[in-house]
């Protein structure tokens, strides 16, 4: 009897991915992803900080990102925003996220990898808030003044950049396709604000990056090898 057409199409989508994954965990376990469960811990104590009435204005100061603010200073907070919760959002969807993707992307990618490309989602989100504002609001990428004032902070589009990046390396192009457009309907249906579009700036840069990729591996590559396990040498 012939294998399910579903089973086929999830063996393919996600067979690469799952089987490095699973190595991973399997001969590691919990130590295959210290620098996820350190993001947590990190992520949780600043939760807990900014929640204390003396600490608010401390986890601002350390990693609390404006437009309004000068760019150096804003660069110096950017890599620590991707662990300050935003004030918004329930704290357990920012846990949920950082140990999911960054789980898997730290076994599947390496803990460098993992670490640049969610700081290059979050630098671009960053720096597209700064750009759009410029551009002003009757220009169709542009954001009104006011978002110069926004906190930006949280591991969305860090999460959004990872996801895009780990799925294209390991061809899972379906969810990597829906990763995208579930960006766009973001923005289109759900909410249009300076959060939704810096998830899109962080789709962008992505993209951009996994062609860049794509031409460095194949250069690198001998035409007809046969990849090999653990996404393609990473």
């Amino acid at each position: 009897m012939s294998e399910p057409v579903l089973r086929r199409a999830v063996r393919a989508e996600w067979g690469l991915l799952f089987r490095t994954l699973w190595s991973g965990l399997r001969t590691k376990k919990l130590l295959a992803i210290p620098m996820t469960i350190a993001a947590v811990l990190l992520t949780s104590l600043f939760q807990f900080i900014q929640n204390q009435s003396w600490g608010y204005q401390f986890i601002q100061n350390i990693g609390s990102v404006q437009a309004d603010e000068h760019l150096w200073l804003a660069l110096l907070r950017t890599p620590l925003s991707l662990f300050v919760p935003a004030l918004d959002l329930p704290v357990w969807g920012a846990l949920a996220q950082i140990l999911l993707v960054f789980g898997i992307c730290e076994i599947c990618l390496g803990r460098t990898r993992t670490l640049l490309i969610a700081y290059a989602a979050t630098l671009a989100g960053t720096m597209y808030a700064r750009i759009g504002i410029w551009l002003g609001p009757d220009n169709p990428i542009g954001l009104p003044p006011t978002d110069a004032f926004v906190h930006d902070t949280g591991p969305s589009a860090a999460v959004v950049g990872l996801g895009i990046f780990v799925c294209w390396v390991y061809r899972a192009w379906f969810t990597c396709a829906l990763v995208v457009l579930s960006m766009v309907y973001e923005i289109v249906f759900i909410k249009n604000n300076l959060a939704g579009r810096e998830h899109i700036a962080a789709v962008v840069v992505l993209l951009v990056l996994c062609g860049v990729w794509e031409v460095m591996h194949r250069r690198r590559k001998p035409r007809g090898e046969q990849r090999v396990s653990g996404g393609y040498g990473l």
